[in-house]
């Protein structure tokens, strides 16, 4: 039987990870078309007597984008609750919906074909936030305006590898699984080797699909290293905004057939606690998601990835220097 079979059948029109967020949304995630807190008083920032708990996800940008909240929301007077590095999507995922934390961010890709089983991301940014927004209303969950960065997954190589096998596209990896099989090993994380959005919904995209000797099972962080190396595979998947991708002069091979979705990151709250405090989130968080783009996150993942800062540490001087916070 083959390795992924039962998951292929979700993904054949699925083109991975995330499209999210536009440049302009609209105010009310309660109301798509207007933004309206009930019970807040507009045009101030206080979150006086506001208790908040702070999650994320367990890799480097999400413990930077949760402390970049945790010291957001502290400057602005909430008591802050730290859960930040919970784990995997779905361990941050229940801890949200099942009340254990009022707060983490998370990508527009991720909501529409992991949570909610689309296979038909929509390439519109602001279009796939809208979608995304509008059905997690319906969870008690809101959603504020994303990051300009597009956080996919991608396929990467370091370029000596690329060089040596004229890999430059994720279809002419199919074309080497052929011609070279044991030159196309592949190193990934648990959750892309199994997501509709990661291994499974690739091969079934593409139409070729890895031996399962081909592929090694490694931490997040391991994979990068590993792929520069070439010990034990030439290819790794890797986040699209890792630092790590120029620092170990690795290339992301091209996703020549618009696999992966955009994934543009927002900040999530709770029912609870956008009702009180809507209002004051929409202005703290408004002038933060505006300047986060490509260039400015893969800055920050490095200095935690290849110059093993703290992400804390990384947060809080970005903040500071950026005048978010005093």
């Amino acid at each position: 039987m083959k390795r992924h079979l039962k998951l292929v059948s979700t993904m054949l029109a699925a083109g991975l990870l995330l499209a999210a967020c536009g440049d302009d949304f609209e105010d009310d995630p309660a109301d798509p078309d207007e933004v309206d807190a009930e019970g807040v008083e507009p045009g101030t920032e206080s979150l006086e007597g506001a208790t908040i708990t702070v999650g994320s996800k367990d890799f480097d940008e999400q413990l930077i984008l949760g402390y970049i909240s945790y010291y957001l929301l502290e400057d602005a007077g909430a008591e802050v609750v730290d859960e930040i590095d919970l784990g995997s999507t779905f361990a941050a995922r229940e801890a949200l919906t099942g009340g254990e934390i009022d707060h983490y961010w998370d990508y527009t890709g991720t909501a529409w074909i992991e949570f909610y089983e689309e296979d038909e991301p929509i390439p519109d940014r602001e279009e796939q936030f809208e979608a995304v927004r509008d059905l997690e209303i319906g969870q008690g969950l809101y959603w504020l305006e994303p990051t300009l960065f597009n956080n996919t997954y991608g396929i990467a190589a370091h370029e000596e590898t690329i060089a040596e096998f004229g890999t430059e596209t994720i279809s002419d990896l199919g074309e080497l699984l052929e011609s070279d099989p044991d030159a196309a090993t592949l190193c990934v994380e648990s959750e892309f080797e199994s997501r509709s959005d990661g291994l499974p919904g690739m091969e079934a995209h593409y139409g070729f699909e890895f031996p399962t000797e081909n592929v090694s099972i490694l931490d997040t962080g391991v994979i990068y290293g590993a792929t520069a190396d070439r010990d034990p595979c030439n290819f790794g998947e890797v986040f699209t905004t890792d630092g790590r991708i120029a620092a170990l002069d690795l290339e992301v091979l091209e996703d020549d057939q618009s696999f992966f979705p955009l994934y543009n990151v927002s900040p999530i709250f709770t029912e609870e606690i956008y009702e009180q405090y809507g209002e004051q989130l929409i202005e703290i968080y408004d002038p933060v998601t505006s300047v986060l783009d490509a260039e400015t996150m893969s800055g920050l993942n490095a200095r935690v990835s290849a110059e093993e800062e703290l992400p804390e540490d990384v947060a809080r001087d970005w903040l500071e220097s950026e005048g978010f916070i005093g």
